[in-house]
């Protein structure tokens, strides 16, 4: 089944497993605020259902999946419906682009950051949330995402990978933080973040476009 085929007809599913998982989820909210700042115009690219688009005050997002789109407008999100590597969108027009595991589902996630850098504007930031195919969840994540719909088709990356795609693009500085640490079923509270990367699961990685 292709990708966008399993997102159509499985997102309420997908969207149920927030609230199954409500610590991991947590935990990855946490991290990804360490890094949010409060004013100016984002962007959440790859929406989904708005799971974190709506707890990081982002009201803008882009979805290729129908069935997802409608689970985030009813979560009062404005979304358009587009790719990740052809954003729909003029250049320098956002403060904050997100991507929260979109780029492990991209064919070319590198011409995805590309665009996402085009749109950003001068000084604009850059949130990526990842699962880190280095840490020890990331690799029994690959080792099993067979067993998964829906991350079946999945490429996961080190984290190391995307910092290198970064340098070949204008940002500066680049920051790291990690959660996620153990197995999942035995969490059952949320986990803080820390900084820097290879031990947590789910990494945030922020970059600043240079102005």
């Amino acid at each position: 089944m292709a990708m966008r085929q399993v997102f159509e007809e499985a997102a309420q599913e997908y969207d149920a497993w927030f609230d199954a998982h409500r610590a991991v989820y947590d935990s990855e909210i946490t991290a990804l605020k360490r890094f949010r700042t409060a004013a100016g115009h984002g962007l959440e690219i790859g929406v989904g259902t708005g799971r974190f688009a709506v707890p990081l005050g982002i009201t803008l997002g882009l979805e290729p999946a129908a069935a997802m789109a409608a689970i985030a407008r009813r979560r009062g999100l404005r979304v358009v419906r587009g790719l990740a590597e052809a954003l729909p969108f003029r250049d320098d027009s956002f403060d904050l682009a997100v991507m929260v595991t979109v780029l492990c589902f991209l064919d070319e996630p590198f011409r995805a950051l590309t665009e996402a850098t085009r749109v950003l504007k001068p000084g604009g930031r850059l949130l990526i949330g990842m699962i880190d195919q280095d840490s020890p969840l990331g690799r029994a994540y690959e080792a099993h995402k067979e067993e998964s719909k829906f991350y079946r088709q999945a490429r996961f990356y080190p984290a190391s990978r995307v910092l290198g795609w970064l340098k070949d693009l204008p940002y500066a500085p680049v920051t790291t933080c990690q959660t996620i640490f153990g197995d999942l079923p035995g969490l059952t509270s949320p986990q803080p973040a820390r900084p820097g990367h290879g031990a947590g699961a789910f990494v945030v990685i922020a970059a600043r476009k240079a102005a």
